[in-house]
Order: structure tokens, then C-alpha cells, then sequence
């Protein structure tokens, strides 16, 4: 191995333990405990190491909100080619959008720290825009199964997204998430409802 190569390798290898060290820490302390320095202290690298990776904390939040959306479309797609019925795709989507923000929720709170990402977002992040994509084909898919092909799917999609965020958002702040029994009822009204409005 030539000496290009072998710092190529110990440059991604710190860059990994960078991540894994800050991932650590945020499962230990949550999100707003997350600094450069305790990350610097976790590796035993000094700041300026640190630096020489990634510009900035934000820079290091935005790796963990790529591979948040890398996850969540994983599952979306897999929730979708579950069901045949674009209809029964967008419920079968919304299930698996549900599980996937408790079950990551350390991913979830930084991929929507904000709110929804704004469209100049969106269309910035590649795994963003992958996400959006999916979603809105199936809308889309749905709208020309429906009685109202003239309908705007991507209105639709924010629509559904905000739905999806919104339910999600209320339950994270309760102290014990998705453990009450009323959410998964909750959940499936507003999403039959939306499927009701777009088929009708």
C-alpha cells in the first residue's frame, strides 16, 4: 500500500471514529450535549483534528440527518413494495414512518430538529430528495386511481408528510413516546381519512 492510500484509509478511519464518537454521545446525553470538544476528549484527539473533518458541529448533524434519511427510505421502500394498492402503500408507508421515529428516535429528532426541511433542503440532500420522491410517486400513483386525477400530488405529499410529522412530534414529547394506546388509533384515523379525501 502506497503512502496516498494508507492516509486516504487513517483519514476515513478517523472520520468514522469522529462519528461513532459523537453517535455514542448522543445516546448517552442526547442531542444538546453534543460538542467538539467532548468529542475530540471521547477519540483522545485534540480539536483542531477534529476540525480538519468536519467544518463545524452542523457539519457532523448533517452526516447523522443523511443517514437518518438514508434509514427512513429504506424502510418506506420496503413498506411500499409490501402492498400492491397505492392506497394500501400509503398506510403500509405510514406504519413503517411511525415505527422508524421510535425506533431511531435520536435519528429522527435530528432529521426534523426544525420541522419539516425546507424545500431548498430538500432538494439539496440527495437522501432527502430520495424520500420525497418515493412518497410523492405513490400519492401520485394513488390521485390516478382516484376520482380526482387532477389533484396536485405534491400538495398531497405535504399534506400526508405533515400529518406523519405532526403525530409523531406530539407523541415525542411525552416523557414515554408511542406508549400511549390512543396513538396507533390516532394515527390510522388521520391516515384513512387522507386516503378517504384523495380516493373520493
Amino acid at each position: 500500500m502506497g503512502i496516498l492510500e494508507r492516509r486516504l484509509r487513517q483519514k476515513v478511519e478517523v472520520k468514522t471514529s469522529i462519528l461513532q464518537a459523537a453517535w455514542q454521545l448522543v445516546l448517552e446525553e442526547g442531542w444538546q450535549a453534543l460538542s467538539i470538544r467532548k468529542i475530540a476528549d471521547a477519540i483522545e484527539y485534540s480539536v483542531p483534528v477534529i476540525y480538519t473533518h468536519f467544518e463545524n458541529k452542523d457539519a457532523i448533524l448533517e452526516e447523522f440527518t443523511k443517514e437518518g434519511f438514508r434509514q427512513l427510505t429504506e424502510v418506506i421502500i420496503q413498506q411500499r413494495d409490501s402492498q400492491l394498492d397505492p392506497s394500501q402503500q400509503l398506510v403500509a408507508i405510514a406504519q413503517g414512518y411511525w415505527d422508524f421515529a421510535f425506533a431511531h428516535k435520536e435519528y429522527y429528532q435530528v432529521m426534523f430538529g426544525l420541522g419539516i426541511p425546507r424545500c431548498e433542503q430538500v432538494n439539496q440532500v440527495a437522501e432527502i430528495k430520495q424520500f420525497s420522491q418515493i412518497l410523492i410517486q405513490v400519492i401520485q400513483n394513488a390521485i390516478d386511481k382516484s376520482q380526482q386525477p387532477e389533484v396536485n400530488a405534491f400538495l398531497k405529499f405535504h399534506t400526508y408528510w405533515s400529518i406523519l410529522h405532526g403525530l409523531v412530534s406530539i407523541q415525542l414529547i411525552d416523557q414515554q413516546p408511542n406508549e400511549n394506546p390512543w396513538s396507533q388509533l390516532v394515527l390510522k384515523d388521520a391516515i384513512d381519512g387522507y386516503i378517504k379525501a384523495l380516493n373520493s
